[in-house]
């Protein structure tokens, strides 16, 4: 079955969702975006998503997150392609944000500004960067983006 261009197009713009929460991990003096300045070109697309940050108490996030959620995820009139790359896309979210936490609330008051820490951060850069990527390719060529562990939660979600 061929994917319409519209849904491929909508299906890699949702992983922006995620791209945008991992773009605090790379902040701060000795972040990847200060290390590599050509990777905060890569931060543009997402800024549409950093946007609803600056709404008061993170809500901006948690409510694009829930209308993601209610209003694609759970709709069957919304296209299979869209719905699974949006679900696989709040999975990656989800794990960021465990991720944000396990990072700033435990390590951090631990371990301040060690080796660690800089090398957590800019693995969880490069990782959803590269998911970041892949599913790019994969959905302008029609194809779900299959990531170990998240696509088939995703498909036994979705039946």
């Amino acid at each position: 079955m061929d994917i319409p261009v519209w849904q491929r197009c909508l299906g890699f713009l949702i992983y922006l969702f995620p791209w945008s929460d991992a773009i605090p991990f790379g902040l701060g003096f000795d972040g990847m975006f200060n290390q590599i300045p050509l990777l905060r070109l890569l931060t543009l697309p997402a800024l549409p998503f950093v946007a609803l940050e600056l709404i008061p108490w993170g809500l901006g996030g948690l409510l694009l997150f829930f209308v993601l959620l209610f209003a694609v995820v759970r709709n069957a009139n919304v296209p299979y392609f869209i719905r699974f790359n949006t679900l696989q896309a709040l999975l990656i979210d989800i794990v960021l944000i465990g991720l944000n936490f396990a990072i700033g609330a435990v390590l951090t008051p631990v371990l301040p500004g060690s080796l660690l820490i800089s090398t957590l951060n800019s693995a969880v850069v490069l990782a959803v960067l590269a998911i970041w990527i892949f599913a790019t390719v994969e959905c302008i060529r029609g194809r779900e983006p299959d990531l170990p562990g998240i696509s088939p939660a995703v498909r036994m979600q979705l039946y």
